[in-house]
Formats: C-alpha cells, structure tokens, sequence
C-alpha cells in the first residue's frame, strides 16, 4: 500500500490573480514513499458565490455556479515511488466577476486534484484557492463624466418662536475613482437662522446587499471627518480630501447575489440636514478627456448660485445687530478625521493631482478604512469612534434604503447594540 508524502496544486509562474477569459495552468504534483496503485486522479476547476442568512456562516442558503470544469490526469493504474507531475490547463470563462469576500457571502473560485483509490482505500485530495480581478473601467458608467452634486434645504425652529433654514450643499470632484486617487470633497453651508449649527460631517459609507432568502444589507462607516460649526447667520465653506483605500470594486458585474455601493454622505446634527452622493470605485480611471470643465474655488460643481434671502421678520433686529446677513463665505477647520496619514496621502499622487501608475489592486475584505487629509496646516484629532473597526450596520429592510444617518452612527456606537462584525 502506497504512501502519500506530498499531494499539491502548483499553478504556472506562481500566479494567484487572473483575469476573466484567461487559460488558467499549472500541474498536480505527487511525492510518494512507495507504490500506490489508484483508479482514476483528476483536477477540477470551480467558481461560484454563495450567500447565508448569518454573519461569517458559510452553511450558504443561496447559490449560484459560474463555471465547473474537470479533467482526467491518470486512469487507472499504479504510480511508482516517487515524484510525479501531471500539468493541466483550463480556460476561464469571460464573464466571471471578480473574487469577493464578505460577511453574508462570497465569490470563490479554487482548483481541487484528486487520487481515486481503490475500494476501501481513502482517496486523497488537495485544493488551491486562486482569484479573478475583472476590471472595472469607471468609463462605461452612465454619466460618470458629469459633476456630483447634491443640496437639501432644512427649516427648523429654535427659542421656540423663532424659525430659520440650512442649505447644506455637497460636491466631490468626480463620480468615481480607483484606488489611491484623492476624492476632493466640498461642501457650501448657508445658515439663515439665529443659531450655532453643530459640526459637519462627512462620511464614506459602503453598502453591500446580499440576496439570500430575503435582502441583506451591510453597511458600515469606512472612515468619517469632522468640520467646523458654522455661526448664526453666516455662510461657510468646507473643503475636504479623501484617500481611497483598497476598498472592492463596486457592483460586481456578472453576479446577481452579491452588489456593492458606495456613498459619501455630509450631514449636521443640529439641525438634522444630510445629503448623500453615490460614487464608484473601480480599476480604470475616468479618462481627463471626458471631465466637464471645473468651476472656480468659489462654487461647488452645478451648485446653484447661493441667494442672500432676508431675515425673518422676528429676527431681523438680532441679524443687522450681528453684521450684514452672509458675508463672504469662511472656511472651515477640519476638526478630526479617523487616521492621520497625510504624509501617505499626498504621496499617493503625482505633482498634477493624477493617481500613480500602478496595475488594477484586488481588494476581497469589506473591512478597510481609509485616511483623511485636510489642506490645512493644522493637527486634527482622532475621532472616538473606532478606527480599525468602523460601525457597522447589518439586515436592513429595503433594498434601496439610504445609507445611515450619522445620529443612527452616533446612536449605535452609543447604545452597544450593533458593533463590528455582527
């Protein structure tokens, strides 16, 4: 009776990563200490997703295959003692989406050798997991060309008889990015009432929606940054940069169980305004060619040409005592953000402001967090929330729920009752 000293998978030049419609080779390598006989060995090649109803479970209540393929290497016979190496290639379907790995799901893909001994014997078998990066060309999206911007107007009342309104408006200067490209964020608050708004705040949400017997969706908080206030009656700007991190790509094309989505949304506690933009993230840049032309330092992209409204009435004399209502916009401080790694951010770019060369990253985890930087000089401080492991958000109940608030942030960090990796 044979001995196996040594059953392994050893794909060609060591590669882990491939693209879709690439062959796929490498050899079943086999050390034996003395003669075994055996009935058939074969290598088989697989890709698929699977999706469960709990967190880190991988008992998968939905399925779906991508490809199945297997090869006969060796029938019947005997193999001699010593070391033996049976090569194999495969094709790689074009239509595979890229390897993922969640916490309700992910996509797989391995290669499996097996020796088929004879009746009463125990096969054995080996697997070696490799990974699928199918590009995403930010190009092909709809409309990634064009500006992202969003506003929303809150009005609210204070001092019990008093009344005011916010306008809160956002911009980033792109729909979409690749890895290691800084997302430029500004954000244009108008405060037409006699009251201290609270901070601003901005925060990179990713959303990834399960299909399993019902909808799942986990979103968490990558990373979040802190502004300034802004005063009674005055109109401020706010200007932010974001490192991407190595953060999946979004949607996933070509799987219909897992999608991914990403947001950036601005918002004050008081009073309660928020409003959120999609952005994407891909391997291909946007193409400068395709870019709408840049507004000036003092607008953000499409933003409406802000209008000086009047006070009201009953607050007028506090608004004339306190200065000429919205004066030239001020500039607001970035507080804190949650990493201080400016120094890795402004070298992640070249001297015009474009992305380093670098080949396509594969990111599987869902678990990245990503540094801020300010253009400011000063230090901010690091924020209470956890950094590693940002707030997570599990199990919500419609598929096109907005991403969370901030004060649902703040609540669930405070109460306990959702936390990391739940």
């Amino acid at each position: 009776m044979g001995r196996v000293q040594l059953l392994e998978i050893c794909l060609s030049h060591g590669r882990a990563v491939y693209g879709p419609g690439e062959p796929l080779s490498g050899a079943v390598r086999v050390r034996l200490a003395a003669p075994l006989a055996f009935r058939a060995i074969r290598v088989t090649c697989t890709g698929s997703c699977g999706v469960s109803s709990k967190a880190n479970d991988a008992a998968w209540v939905v399925e779906e295959s991508y490809f199945h393929s297997s090869l006969s290497l060796a029938e019947k016979g005997t193999l001699p003692a010593g070391e033996h190496s049976f090569p194999f290639q495969f094709l790689l379907p074009a239509t595979a989406p890229t390897s993922f790995e969640g916490h309700f799901g992910r996509i797989m893909y391995q290669v499996r050798a097996t020796i088929e001994t004879p009746r009463f014997s125990k096969d054995h078998k080996c697997s070696r997991v490799f990974y699928i990066l199918s590009p995403l060309d930010l190009n092909s999206i709809p409309d990634i060309e064009q500006p992202n911007v969003a506003s929303t107007t809150k009005k609210f009342s204070y001092k019990l008889v008093k009344t005011g309104c916010v306008v809160l408006t956002a911009s980033t200067d792109l729909r979409g990015y690749v890895v290691g490209q800084v997302l430029r964020l500004q954000a244009d608050i108008e405060n037409q009432s006699g009251k201290d708004t609270s901070p601003v705040v901005a925060s990179l949400l990713q959303k990834v929606s399960y299909k399993a017997k019902r909808w799942i969706y986990d979103v968490r908080t990558i990373a979040e940054v802190e502004g300034a206030a802004v005063k009674a009656w005055r109109r401020a700007q706010w200007h932010e940069q974001i490192l991407v991190p190595a953060l999946p790509q979004s949607a996933l094309p070509g799987c219909s169980l897992i999608h991914i989505d990403y947001y950036l949304q601005v918002s004050l506690r008081s009073p309660e305004a928020t409003v959120t933009l999609p952005v994407f993230v891909g391997n291909i840049a946007v193409h400068p060619g395709m870019l709408s032309p840049q507004p000036g330092p003092g607008l953000s992209p499409m933003a409406p040409c802000p209008v000086v409204p009047s006070a009201p009435p009953q607050e007028e004399a506090e608004a004339t005592a306190g200065g000429l209502p919205f004066p030239d916009p001020v500039f607001l401080s970035t507080q804190s953000h949650s990493q201080q790694q400016a120094a890795a951010a402004r070298g992640s770019e070249l001297q015009d402001g474009s992305p380093v060369p670098r080949a396509p990253p594969l990111c599987l985890s869902t678990g990245a967090t990503v540094p801020y930087f300010a253009e400011g000089s000063g230090e901010p401080v690091a924020t209470a929330c956890s950094v590693s492991l940002p707030p997570e958000y599990s199990s919500w109940g419609y598929p096109c729920e907005a991403p969370p608030s901030y004060e649902q942030s703040c609540a669930a960090n405070a109460d306990g009752s959702l936390t990391p990796g739940t």
